[in-house]
């Protein structure tokens, strides 16, 4: 610091673009580490903050703060559950059933063992599923997850990489939390099992990180997802009741996509909250890309998207309140939003309120009337205004949580 202020402000600015340089040449490598994240700002508009600040200290959105001043998480689980807020504040996941433990990052798709994460997630009784110890699992093909469950990554180091990921279809009241989900790569023909009572032959799956097919009361908290073949997280035919929070997402093309395709109108019921989230370094676009239905996306932090932050292409209605938005550099890339159409857009119900826009960020608004989120009583949260982003969403993805103190 000493030897930066006795320089010149141009020298000072050179050594800053030199540090910036060499910073950006490594994210690369540095994303594939599985707790990465920038542990200081990489931009003038973000504070720092540090990863050793006492929990009580910090400061903690709706959901965290729920249930990390919990010295004795570990023991208590299942309380997580009560913690969801928005759309998919009703899902239980496996709160009324057993803990399974996976003791074994092996996997058979058609006949899963005992001690398997995919034997747990294909019972037919609600189970909360936890880690033995740290692993990564490869999968050998898609993980079609029942209803009723939980998959709990805290405590453990997991891993879901370099081979298909999850699918959650047509079934309704799933947990996905603490889970590092990157190199996800497509599926290929075979059979796989869904249930103890029902193996079918699925013709692949498209290497998403986490595919919602038809599916209702999902919650996915605390994750990182990365470098995926197709999407991150893709929401479709007509799923609804889903809360997206508090993850880690970097290094990626199309980020989020709500909606089957333009003429799929069955996705007007589409009710998605996206909150608490973190768009990192090397995001391209959709975050999310909304085709029909309503996006709430609430108090989440934008690092220099390279396209568009939030697009849309068949008349969704989208309100973004409270976000933090950070534009790139680049002068064509400073527009928030981006609508899939020529014309015919005016009408649509896309609104800012709250929002800090940085280095030229700006939301493009359209349509009239309310845009107030349509949340029943329970399912409501208090919004923090743009500028508390940042600390609120300092600790997205996954948590390092030892048993016996606060997480």
């Amino acid at each position: 610091m000493a030897l930066t202020s006795s320089l010149s402000p141009l020298s000072s600015s050179l050594l800053l673009s030199a540090a910036l340089l060499i910073f950006y040449a490594n994210v690369a490598a540095a994303v594939d580490y599985y707790n990465y994240k920038p542990s200081t700002s990489v931009s003038p508009y973000l504070p720092s903050y540090s990863k050793s600040t006492p929990t009580k200290s910090r400061i903690l959105n709706p959901i965290d703060s729920c249930w990390r001043s919990d010295r004795n998480w570990s023991r208590n689980r299942q309380a997580l559950a009560d913690c969801s807020v928005g759309f998919g504040k009703a899902t239980m996941g496996g709160k009324h059933g057993p803990i399974y433990v996976v003791t074994t990052d092996s996997d058979d798709p058609a006949d899963p063992k005992p001690g398997t994460l995919r034997y747990g997630v294909v019972q037919s009784k609600p189970l909360w599923i936890v880690f033995q110890k740290d692993m990564v699992i490869t999968l050998k093909n898609e993980l079609i997850v029942n209803s009723y469950k939980t998959i709990d990554g805290r405590g453990a180091k997991v891993e879901i990489a370099y081979g298909p990921c999850l699918t959650i279809q047509g079934v309704t009241h799933v947990i996905v939390h603490g889970l590092s989900i990157h190199h996800c790569r497509p599926g290929k023909s075979g059979l796989v099992r869904s249930s103890p009572g029902h193996v079918g032959r699925r013709q692949g799956s498209d290497g998403d990180g986490i595919a919602v097919f038809g599916s209702s009361n999902v919650w996915i908290d605390h994750c990182y997802l990365a470098r995926c073949t197709d999407g991150l997280i893709d929401i479709i035919h007509a799923s609804t009741g889903i809360t997206i929070s508090n993850n880690y997402f970097t290094q990626h093309d199309k980020v989020m996509l709500l909606g089957h395709n333009d003429k799929y109108k069955e996705d007007k019921i589409m009710k998605i909250t996206i909150a608490f989230n973190h768009f990192g370094v090397g995001c391209i676009e959709r975050m999310p890309r909304v085709r029909f239905g309503y996006a709430h996306v609430v108090n989440n932090r934008y690092d220099e998207w390279q396209m568009y932050a939030i697009g849309g292409s068949a008349n969704p209605t989208i309100f973004s309140q409270g976000n933090y938005f950070i534009a790139p550099d680049q002068p064509y890339a400073k527009q928030v939003t981006k609508r899939e159409v020529k014309s015919g857009w005016k009408q649509w119900k896309w609104r800012s309120s709250g929002d800090v826009f940085q280095n030229g960020a700006y939301f493009v608004q359209s349509g009239y009337g309310t845009c107030a989120p349509p949340y029943t009583g329970s399912q409501s949260f208090k919004v923090a205004p743009g500028s508390m982003t940042p600390a609120l969403t300092a600790s997205a993805g996954p948590l390092s949580c030892s048993s016996g103190k606060p997480c």
